[in-house]
């Protein structure tokens, strides 16, 4: 059985920029984004709101191909709603 292991490292302050350099940006910008566009971010709904991020951040590069990977997302979604009202 393979087991993940953590090992956690403390970094010192002055450090921080070099240690995972876009770890830092992508959190910064998060947090900008957040303050600025919602202003008032409420904590039931603060996953989404990461959640949206992410899905911006990693789709970042895709220029012309974005739509060509949202209709393949649209036409290959299946809904849970659906799967839940069946099985009743």
């Amino acid at each position: 059985m393979l087991t993940a292991k953590h090992r956690p490292k403390v970094i010192p302050k002055e450090l921080i920029g070099r240690a995972l350099p876009w770890v830092h940006i992508a959190i910064s910008n998060a947090k900008r984004v957040l303050l600025v566009i919602f202003h008032d971010i409420k904590p039931e709904y603060l996953q989404n709101y990461l959640n949206e991020f992410c899905y911006k951040f990693n789709r970042r590069y895709f220029g012309e191909q974005q739509f060509e990977r949202v209709l393949v997302a649209s036409v290959s979604y299946k809904n849970e709603l659906g799967i839940i009202y069946d099985n009743h």
